[in-house]
């Protein structure tokens, strides 16, 4: 196999370190209410209308949600909202 030629781009995925903070508080917000079993997993896909794997990956802090899945997180549980609105620097509201 040949190998893989191109461009590298800083971070790995471009997304770069600020995903990976994301990602992180958005998977401890969810396993702090949902838990971390597979009951967890499916409650969130409940809600989201997302893929298993999709989820786990939110569960493991692999990748973060984005979009419409975020918005239906924040209308669904109080920890995710907790921490969106610490992220986007209003923590009061």
């Amino acid at each position: 196999m040949l190998p893989k030629k191109g461009k590298t781009f800083p971070g790995g995925n471009g997304q770069g370190e600020a995903n990976g903070n994301y990602a992180m508080l958005i998977a401890v917000a969810l396993q702090e209410q949902l838990g971390t079993s597979h009951q967890g997993i499916k409650t969130a896909m409940r809600w989201t209308g997302a893929g298993e794997r999709t989820v786990k990956n939110w569960f493991a802090a692999t990748n973060g949600p984005s979009g419409e899945h975020l918005v239906a997180l924040v209308r669904h549980s109080d920890a995710v909202l907790a921490v969106f609105l610490a992220m986007s620097g209003r923590p009061s509201h």
